[in-house]
């Protein structure tokens, strides 16, 4: 089983959802549960055989596409991208058993979603700089409609305002491959061959900032973030929960595997740039987390500044930064999306609300003592506490940040403390809230069903094996970044 069965399986199974008679619309969500099973085993698999052959070839399928362009379709799978297709096929099977209550136009709704998955998958495995363009183009019609269709909270607004920074942001990513396509020869978009061209220090300084911003919108960086929470907010669970997971961290994929490698002289010209940009946001995106009523602002917010963590690693430009930014990409894909779950799927779907101060009235800890647990669980890996992946991930990018900035490291170090003060009032509110003795007793809530307490159970499992035994991931990760494609832009080993 080839890494290609993750794009297969996704677009596979979007078909097929849509090709079921409307008498059978409830099994789309089974349809796409397969497919997305199938998906993440094959990207599983594809993984457990990179740690046993390290040194075996890499996976790779190149086939002529558009020859007067010089595109092709040319997929590839080395350890870094294994690592986060299987981010994605966990991510996707969590986001289909959040969604086994859709009844809306199922069918349109796993369709969508799948495709996006399949964009997704895409991406991640493009060796060709104008196929990856267009794998990250599929992504954007799904999300639009899946959050103006199905979302709630301003889901017209929420969605124009998010298709509105994608587009935007693919303007600049198209300017920027363009650049480095015509100033290469103009026949070839392979990644690895545009990365090999020395182009002029002065064509560097100026088309490095348009294409790295590009793709950093995606990835949340301020202050271009603005999209992000309300986006995760107006989207429904599943959609907030690929938004957050891994469609963000297509951005970050793309500053860290084409803008650098392509102009590494100008991303040294800007590092230092992308670094203050980085804390800016991991403290503004904190700090206004712990101002936030509404539980999802609150993770929304909370996304932003662990984003900031992934962009301070690559602007570490050390082994160490890189590392950890691949790792917090993982560990944040996967915390992100059990919040999303808990609080878009398990407790707004019971409660009707998720503001902090009205939640108080249901006291979860006893009416829902699951969902507290996981969120207890959800909140220590957010923070980074040891024995979950955000700890892994978080000292790694310290220490990288520490080699190359270590006058950053105290505000960072800050905005770890507002972390823990926002993600314990959130925690406490929402589901250990303070009850005097004449309050009305809560309302009987419906307990977990067995799809929730499967997508909770996967994506607890995922954070806590990483931060429990990282060295797959980190062998997986590694291998990826002895490619010859990221040795321009490393300063330290």
């Amino acid at each position: 089983m080839t890494p290609a069965w993750t794009i297969l399986s996704a677009f596979a199974g979007a078909l097929l959802v849509l090709l079921l008679p409307a008498r059978l619309a409830g099994a789309s969500r089974l349809v796409a549960l397969i497919a997305s099973i199938l998906g993440a085993v094959a990207a599983g698999v594809a993984c457990l055989e990179r740690l046993a052959h390290p040194d075996a070839a890499v996976w790779e399928s190149n086939r002529e596409w558009i020859p007067s362009l010089g595109a092709r379709l040319h997929f590839a799978a080395d350890g870094l991208s294994l690592a986060l297709l299987f981010l994605t096929g966990v991510v996707a099977i969590a986001g289909v058993l959040f969604s086994w209550n859709v009844n809306t136009r199922p069918r349109a709704f796993f369709a969508l979603f799948m495709t996006i998955i399949g964009g997704v998958y895409g991406v991640f495995m493009s060796r060709d700089a104008f196929l990856l363009f267009v794998c990250y183009e599929i992504v954007i019609l799904p999300k639009y409609l899946l959050i103006a269709i199905w979302g709630s909270t301003r889901r017209e607004y929420g969605a124009m305002k998010l298709t509105m920074y994608s587009i935007g942001a693919s303007a600049l990513i198209l300017v920027g491959l363009a650049v480095a396509y015509a100033a290469a020869g103009g026949t070839s978009f392979e990644i690895a061959y545009l990365a090999s061209v020395k182009y002029p220090l002065a064509l560097q300084a100026w088309a490095f900032p348009i294409l790295f911003l590009g793709f950093a919108v995606l990835a949340g960086m301020w202050p271009f973030h603005t999209w992000a929470p309300t986006g995760h907010v107006a989207a429904p669970t599943a959609a907030s929960m690929l938004l957050a997971g891994v469609v963000m961290k297509l951005g970050a994929f793309g500053a860290l595997c084409v803008a650098m490698p392509l102009f590494p002289q100008g991303f040294e010209q800007w590092s230092t740039s992308i670094a203050l940009l980085a804390v800016i946001g991991i403290l503004y995106g904190a700090l206004t987390a712990l101002a936030q009523q509404d539980l999802k602002f609150v993770i929304g917010y909370s996304s932003v500044s662990h984003m900031g963590f992934i962009l301070l690693g690559m602007a570490a430009a050390t082994h160490w930064g890189l590392r950890g930014a691949v790792l917090q990409m993982i560990s944040h894909g996967v915390i992100a999306g059990l919040l999303f779950g808990i609080a878009g799927r398990v407790v707004y779907e019971r409660t009707h609300t998720r503001d902090l101060n009205e939640l108080k009235a249901f006291d979860l800890w006893k009416t829902l003592p699951g969902a507290a647990l996981a969120f207890t669980l959800a909140t220590a890996a957010s923070m980074g506490l040891p024995g979950f992946s955000g700890f892994v991930a978080e000292i790694s990018v310290a220490i990288g940040l520490w080699q190359t900035y270590p006058w950053l490291v105290p505000p960072v170090a800050l905005g770890i403390v507002i972390t823990g003060a926002f993600s314990l009032r959130a925690m406490h509110k929402a589901f250990f809230p303070e009850r005097n003795v004449g309050d009305a007793p809560p309302p009987t809530l419906p307990p977990l069903t067995g799809s929730e307490k499967s997508a909770i159970a996967l994506l607890l499992a995922v954070s806590i094996s990483i931060g429990i035994y990282p060295k797959p991931w980190v062998s997986l990760i590694d291998e990826g970044l002895r490619s010859p494609l990221f040795q321009s832009i490393l300063a330290h080993p």
